[in-house]
Formats: C-alpha cells, sequence, structure tokens
C-alpha cells in the first residue's frame, strides 16, 4: 500500500479580525502559504505538483472562485500546477489535507500541496436578489463573515441556532461551568506565549511581506482569571457562560501542508515528519457541532489500528472552551497531552486556514517531544467533526 506523509507545513501568523491581516486580500494570503510551502521544499521542481487543494469556508468574496487556482496563479507557479477549492466550513482545509492524501494513497498523484484560508476580516456582506424585478421594499446586507445566512426556512429552529447558542446548549448538557472554562482559555494564552518565547514556531510561521504582524495577534500573555470572570457573556444575557475570553476570536490567516508518497522524498529534497496513518468525518444534530469531535477521533483511531494509550499528543481546535473540555473529557485524555502550544482561543481560528494549522502543528509536536502517535481533531458547525491521525516517522523507525 502507498502511504500518504506530511513533509512539511507553513502558516501565516493569524491576525485578529481589523488588525493586522486585514488589509491583506485572502487570495494573497492563500498565495503566499502556498508559494511558502513550494519554497521550502528544495528540490521541488513546481511543474512536479500535482495539485494545490485549499479549504475555504466563506467564499463570498475576495476569495470567490476557486481560491485554490488563484492561489497557484498568484503564486507564480507554472500554470500547468491545477488547483481545486473545498468547503466543510471549519474543517475545510481538514478535508483538503485528506483529499490529498487519498490521491496520493491512490496513486493519482505524488505531491500536493493542502492548506486553506480565511479572512474573516473582508468577508463581505452579501445582497440577496430579489425574486422578481422592481421590488417595492427594502433589503438588508447580511453578513458573510461567520454562522447562518439566508437561512432556509425548512430548517428546523434547533439547528440554524447561533454557534455560541449552539455550545451553551453543550456545556449545560455536559455540566461544564464557567470557571473551567475560563481556566482553559488562560491555559490556552499562556502555553501559546510560551511556544512562541520558546521558538516552537519559529520553523511553522512565517510573516507575510505587506504585514509587520510577526506573531500570533490575539493572544494576551498577560490575562488572568479575574479578568476573564469580568467579561459579559456574549450570547445569553441571563446565565450564559460563553465570552468573548473563553471563545476563540474571529480572525484571518492562510495555512499549507505539503503531502506526498514516500517515494516523493527524492524529489521534495525534504524527510517526511509523519505518516498519515486514519482519518474520519463524521456528523450529527447541528447544535450539538461541538460534540461531533469525540467520534471522529474514535473512528480514526481505530482505522489507525491504535487506541487513546498510544497517543502521545493531540491538537483539538478550541472553537469555544466549553466544546473542548467536552470533547478532552469524553476521550478521557490528560490535559497535558492537549494542545500544549496553544489553542484556537488564544491563537486565533481562521475557519479556513485552521485544520492545516492543527494538522502542522501535530506532526511538528510529534518531532519536538518525540512521541510516536497524535490525534489532530475538530469541529464544524452544522453538526459535523473530523480527526485524523499521525504518526511520527522517526520515532517509529
Amino acid at each position: 500500500m502507498v502511504h500518504a506523509y506530511v513533509y512539511d507545513a507553513v502558516r501565516t501568523p493569524f491576525g485578529r479580525y481589523g488588525g493586522g491581516l486585514a488589509a491583506v486580500r485572502p487570495d494573497d494570503l492563500a498565495a503566499f502559504v502556498v508559494a511558502e510551502q513550494v519554497r521550502r521544499a528544495p528540490g521541488l521542481d513546481p511543474s512536479r505538483i500535482d495539485d494545490v487543494i485549499l479549504g475555504n469556508a466563506n467564499g463570498a468574496g475576495e476569495d470567490n472562485r476557486n481560491v485554490a487556482r488563484m492561489a497557484v496563479l498568484l503564486a507564480g507557479l507554472p500554470v500547468t500546477v491545477p488547483g481545486v477549492t473545498v468547503n466543510r466550513l471549519c474543517g475545510s482545509s481538514v478535508e483538503a489535507a485528506v483529499q490529498a492524501a487519498r490521491a496520493v494513497e491512490s496513486g493519482d498523484a505524488d505531491v500536493v500541496v493542502a492548506g486553506g484560508v480565511e479572512s474573516m476580516s473582508r468577508a463581505p456582506w452579501v445582497l440577496p436578489k430579489p425574486e422578481r424585478p422592481f421590488p417595492a421594499g427594502d433589503a438588508a446586507l447580511v453578513s458573510t463573515t461567520l454562522g447562518w445566512r439566508l437561512v432556509n426556512a425548512r430548517m428546523r429552529p434547533e439547528w440554524t441556532v447561533s454557534l455560541g447558542e449552539a455550545t451553551e446548549r453543550l456545556r449545560e448538557k455536559f455540566g461544564v461551568t464557567r470557571v473551567r472554562q475560563d481556566e482553559f482559555a488562560l491555559r490556552s494564552h499562556r502555553l501559546a506565549h510560551a511556544a512562541w518565547e520558546d521558538g516552537r514556531y519559529d520553523d511553522l510561521v512565517a510573516p507575510h511581506p505587506d504585514s509587520e504582524l510577526r506573531r500570533d495577534e490575539p493572544i494576551r500573555p498577560d490575562g488572568t482569571l479575574e479578568k476573564l470572570a469580568s467579561l459579559k457573556p456574549s450570547f445569553r444575557a441571563d446565565g450564559g457562560t460563553i465570552t468573548a475570553g473563553n471563545a476563540s476570536p474571529l480572525t484571518d490567516g492562510a495555512s499549507a501542508a505539503l503531502i506526498g508518497s514516500a517515494a516523493a522524498a527524492g524529489d521534495i529534497g525534504l524527510e517526511p515528519l509523519a505518516r498519515i496513518a486514519g482519518r474520519a468525518s463524521v456528523a450529527n444534530e447541528p447544535q450539538y457541532f461541538g460534540y461531533a469531535p469525540v467520534e471522529a477521533a474514535e473512528r480514526a483511531l481505530s482505522r489507525s489500528g491504535i487506541g487513546w494509550d498510544d497517543v502521545g499528543a493531540v491538537e483539538l481546535n478550541e472553537a469555544f472552551a466549553a466544546q473542548s473540555l467536552v470533547c478532552v473529557d469524553a476521550w478521557g485524555v490528560d490535559l497535558e497531552i492537549v494542545n500544549a502550544w496553544g489553542g484556537a482561543t488564544a491563537l486565533g481560528h481562521p475557519l479556513g486556514a485552521s485544520g492545516t494549522r492543527v494538522l502542522g502543528t501535530l506532526a511538528r509536536r510529534l518531532v519536538a517531544e518525540n512521541q510516536r502517535w497524535g490525534v489532530a481533531a475538530i469541529c464544524i458547525g452544522v453538526g459535523q467533526g473530523m480527526a485524523v491521525v499521525l504518526e511520527n516517522v522517526r520515532a517509529a523507525a
């Protein structure tokens, strides 16, 4: 059987909404990480790239019309390199990586650049076309930044609640307190800051030349539990526990990973970091989307032939602290192995880019910590989850 490997990963620093990357178009962000990923492979002839697969959740503005193909052209790659854009909302770049792995395993490709991009700052307002010409009434602009828009009236109301309200329902169901959420968020910020200070992200992050941003902008190294406790609930005025401090912020950024076969190592000029050993996509009730990574990880582990006792590192995208805690509790893993370099609560969550952010971080963590097995998982709006199991090639030798 042909196996697929992660050879490298790179991303931009993640910028706050309206912050350090807001002036950069999403197609330019995507082009930058694609070009940077190719540049970092010293032996790779760009014409040998079989495909570029990018995830993107919104796709309503400058990232429209197949941002992957636009990135190929803007990055200066040969026009013979194809590109395709996929959308599984927050899991879009995990989906891109999974599709790349399948192409390699099936023999359809040897080298694929997978990744994703999102500029939540530049997501436009949209105006639906009228059903008939010259309507007499007013029309409202709809934001495409996050969440439901132009909702079909046939959808069940409980399915279309906001992501925040859905997470409030999830934490009620599993009894996750405000204190635990704030403690988890504070941990994320402190670990992210420490990881930057320790140089953990030096090989993972490349600044965009049109921005002065050098580190992930949302990190608050001076945060305290007292400050977090003082924040008002964002989604429920009465009895709510989810705040701007214990949820991932709106963010801009792009990420990429180089995925190839073992035979491609000579052409790439790098040794692989990790083997893609298993993966899974699952679905559940839309309002409990935050719980979907639980089953996704279980299935991915089963398909890899291992169990949680074998896992030494977990990268779980922190859409909300409450959702993350529910998943960690369900898996029964030690919190110490989860997001040891910080998570999305601190780093940010640019929807289409977060999947290869967690995948690339996991690959680097496995090497740095000399762990053999790791799990990358992500929740996805409208009730889905994805997970990928990586095996550290060096630890397995």
